[in-house]
């Protein structure tokens, strides 16, 4: 009896002290800021108060990393609000149109988001969401406690927990007892890739729109079910930099409404009044600008809310203790003290200014749901390419914005791919209007030209839809009704006893659809020329499937159609009409591909990451990944494609490596080269050659001012723009008769962040080339504009029984240019065939 009444004492005790406020340093054992905290003890920590304070917090999971962590949402408010918070929420989608169940009650608390770690190496943000846990739940903090009388705080503690676990697992192997703060020592030191990143390298702070990432898929799901009032976005930069808040810099996107400019003034001045009190360092209005609409500020900001980053010293090599260039040591102590006081000004101010908050962000609704964002009101997509359109359909869906279809004759829009107003016909089109709560988004992620106020920006400057899915669309400047029906193609039911079948190939879906079928052991051919059977044309790059030799695999080939609503024609013989018969040369087999991917030291692992995640996570297709520093002859003779992402790769530097790579190519393999490994082939002679600027003939200087030279040392990071080109749109002349090129017809957009070009090859296809004049949206410098042109930017050069593809630019870049992907997985699966 004594042991069974301790037993229960003891249980009672022990779900009594779980059920107890703690502040982190109780929780963990060590006071915050002595050690960097693995995610799973943040994640237990946060449960451990939702348990101990259910009146006041709700703690919901939103998904899964790729590594298997949870990825968390903690909603913090007064007892009185979280009894309401779901009412709460979907009053707050009523207000912006979203909702139209009831009409909606603007007297409503004040939303604001807190999003901590999108990058993992700036550690110091997960610590400080624990800080701001426990004072917001903490009994004793009657100022918390009054905010959140009209105010609910939602909390994301780590937005990247594989990158931040990479990064928290290094640097505890890497410390010592004491933290070292020398700056060279190796604890400051992080290897490749790095903890900034994701599993799959990719940068989630350029992901909130295109959401490619299943961290940021989950999380947007989330803020599009809320859409707060603020959001904060915090972030760490280089060491030696003071604390950096709002209000931005210039440019602003001209979207952005002046009460969001207004009030991102107001929370600086908030946050300035601590930060002045306690004479710690800050600056406002430089570098981070309001444009690019994939940040955790402005997609916010695009979406009525006040967006903001905020960027602490430390990034990486901040570690525990890390000492500075003006003598004094920075902690993680002065980190988590810095961005905790942020958080909780950004709080207050919220709640000080709730009501008018509240009315701004009607206003801010209604304009968009009665008057529309822009001078263009309807969005026209005629192209009908099923697989591009179920893309675009998709991304829209991922951000709430609303579309439909639209018909109509002698229509007049501006024609995006020509540049000029024209008239067109729509038939069952997709279309997208102004007039819906998602308006100033859309102006956003539609415009044909970026409007730029300043030139010195952070980030691309261009990423108009139509040309980021190759999809002809039209811009109108009047309303036009958009019906909710959207045309869709049914499942075709194939037979498993025709002679073959016609695959239409012109999309990355079919892409998709290919790389199923050589992985289910599927014998595949393509047609290198136009064909018609039966009366019906068929384009170059046709995919064939022939009963012969595939007897076994039928139903699983059936099976595949209908799961990836593959658009298929039956042939009852392999006789056509005109073009080639099915046992010409002119119809190529294509062999399975055995393919690798370089990473490691040189690469850049965000280039990487974006072919590493096409093929896991969306062609679904094998591939090794091997370290550049370790490659020679012998671990590729298993390979048959070799894909150098954007990089500096040592080994050509060094001739025996050089030569053991050029053989393999020589013997019969394939490099698919982007960006500067591209570069690097070119110097190194193998049949590339790069394209000499014009500004090389120094000797001719008839035309050059010649005080060109004297420069205001004021003017140097404007002056440097001239060399700049952030990221812009170009047209391509493609040769549509290449295989890299099948799926296109004559034209290709390319995003252009270099000047690379080629010279015109003799011996090697020209497949995609930059004539005069083909720059079509986003800012280039103008010593840059006149380099491009006149060169190749998409090549392929025979290698003795090899080939090398090249590309100038990354065709998959973020894994958000769409149009590229065909293209890429072209270079993978047909060249060379």
């Amino acid at each position: 009896m004594r042991i069974k009444l301790f037993f229960i004492f003891f249980l009672i005790f022990t779900v009594k002290s779980f059920a107890q406020i703690k502040s982190p340093g109780e929780f963990l054992g060590y006071r915050l800021g002595s050690h960097f905290t693995p995610h799973y003890k943040i994640v237990n920590y946060f449960q451990q108060m939702a348990t101990a304070e259910p009146q006041m917090m709700k703690l919901e999971t939103y998904g899964q990393t790729n590594e298997g962590r949870q990825l968390l949402l903690a909603i913090v408010s007064s007892p009185e609000n979280m009894a309401r918070f779901d009412e709460i929420r979907k009053n707050n989608l009523r207000i912006t149109g979203l909702l139209k169940d009831k009409a909606p009650d603007v007297n409503a608390p004040v939303i604001v988001w807190l999003s901590y770690n999108v990058h993992g190496n700036e550690a110091s943000s997960s610590e400080t969401s624990m800080k701001v846990l426990f004072e917001l739940l903490n009994p004793s903090n009657m100022q918390a406690k009054a905010w959140l009388k009209n105010t609910v705080v939602i909390i994301d503690p780590c937005l990247n927990p594989d990158g931040r676990e990479r990064y928290v697992n290094w640097y505890n192997q890497m410390v010592g007892k004491n933290a070292n703060v020398d700056v060279n020592t190796r604890e400051h030191s992080e290897p490749w890739p790095g903890g900034r990143v994701n599993h799959y390298y990719f940068d989630l702070n350029r992901d909130w729109a295109w959401q490619t990432q299943v961290e940021t898929q989950g999380r947007m799901k989330k803020y599009n079910e809320w859409l707060p009032q603020i959001h904060c976005d915090f972030h760490e930069q280089g060491i030696n930099n003071p604390y950096y808040f709002a209000p931005a810099a210039e440019p602003f996107h001209e979207v952005i409404t002046p009460w969001q400019r207004q009030f991102q003034t107001s929370i600086g001045r908030n946050h300035a009044k601590y930060f002045d009190a306690n004479g710690w360092l800050y600056f406002t209005k430089e570098i981070f600008d309001l444009f690019y609409p994939s940040y955790g500020d402005t997609y916010p900001l695009y979406n009525g809310a006040i967006g903001m980053t905020y960027e602490q010293a430390g990034h990486s090599q901040g570690g525990l203790a890390v000492q500075i260039n003006d003598g004094d040591t920075l902690t993680l102590n002065d980190r988590i003290a810095h961005h905790y006081t942020t958080s909780m000004s950004t709080i207050e101010i919220a709640s000080n200014n709730a009501e008018k908050l509240m009315s701004e962000y009607k206003k801010y609704f209604d304009d968009a749901n009665t008057n529309g964002v822009g001078m263009y009101k309807t969005f026209v997509v005629t192209g009908d390419n099923y697989g591009k359109l179920e893309a675009l359909k998709s991304f829209f869906d991922r951000n709430k914005i609303r579309y439909g279809s639209i018909t109509g004759n002698a229509l007049r829009g501006y024609n995006y791919f020509s540049g000029r107003e024209e008239s067109f016909n729509a038939s069952n089109s997709l279309a997208v209007s102004a007039y819906q709560p998602k308006s100033a988004l859309v102006k956003v992620l539609f415009e044909p030209k970026s409007k730029l106020s300043d030139s010195v920006t952070y980030d691309i400057t261009a990423w108009s839809l139509p040309f980021v899915y190759g999809l002809q669309t039209y811009a109108v400047k009047e309303k036009l009704p958009v019906t909710g029906n959207v045309k869709t193609n049914d499942a075709v039911a194939v037979s498993s006893s025709a002679y073959g079948y016609l695959i239409n190939y012109n999309s990355f879906a079919d892409a998709k659809f290919l790389s199923a079928l050589l992985n289910n052991g599927i014998k595949v051919r393509y047609a290198e020329k136009e064909f018609t059977y039966h009366g019906k044309s068929f384009a170059k790059g046709t995919i064939i499937v022939l009963k012969k030799g595939n007897e076994e695999k039928l139903q699983e080939f059936v099976n595949l159609v209908k799961a990836n609503h593959a658009a298929v024609t039956e042939v009852n013989g392999g006789f056509m009409d005109t073009g080639f018969d099915f046992g010409s040369e002119k119809v190529r087999f294509i062999k399975k591909p055995a393919v690798a991917l370089l990473t490691g030291r040189g690469v850049s692992p965000n280039a990487a990451g974006e072919v590493w995640q096409l093929f896991d996570g969306q062609l679904n297709y094998p591939i090794s990944l091997f370290n550049a520093d370790e490659i020679d002859g012998n671990s590729l003779k298993n390979i048959d494609v070799l894909i150098l992402a954007d990089g500096r790769y040592k080994f050509f530097a060094d001739k025996e490596a050089a030569a053991q790579l050029k053989m393999w190519v020589q013997q019969g393999g394939k490099i698919i080269a982007m960006e500067n490994a591209a570069a690097q082939i070119a110097k190194a002679d193998w049949g590339i050659k790069q394209k000499k600027d014009d500004d090389d003939k120094k000797d001719d200087k008839k035309d050059t001012d010649e005080y060109e030279a004297l420069k205001r040392y004021e003017n140097r990071e404007r002056d440097g723009i001239v060399n700049n080109i952030p990221g812009a749109i170009y047209k391509v002349d493609l040769d549509d008769s290449h295989p890299l090129a099948f799926g296109y017809g004559n034209s290709y957009y390319t995003l252009k962040l270099n000047s690379d070009m080629y010279e015109f090859m003799d011996d090697g296809w020209n497949v995609g080339v930059i004539k005069k004049e083909n720059q079509v949206s986003g800012f280039v410098g103008n010593r840059v504009k006149e380099k491009i042109k006149d060169g190749t930017v998409i090549g392929v050069q025979p290698l003795g029984n090899g080939s090398i593809v090249f590309f100038a630019d990354d065709p998959i870049f973020r894994s958000f240019w769409e149009n590229g992907k065909l293209m890429f997985a072209n270079a993978i699966f047909l060249v060379g065939q």
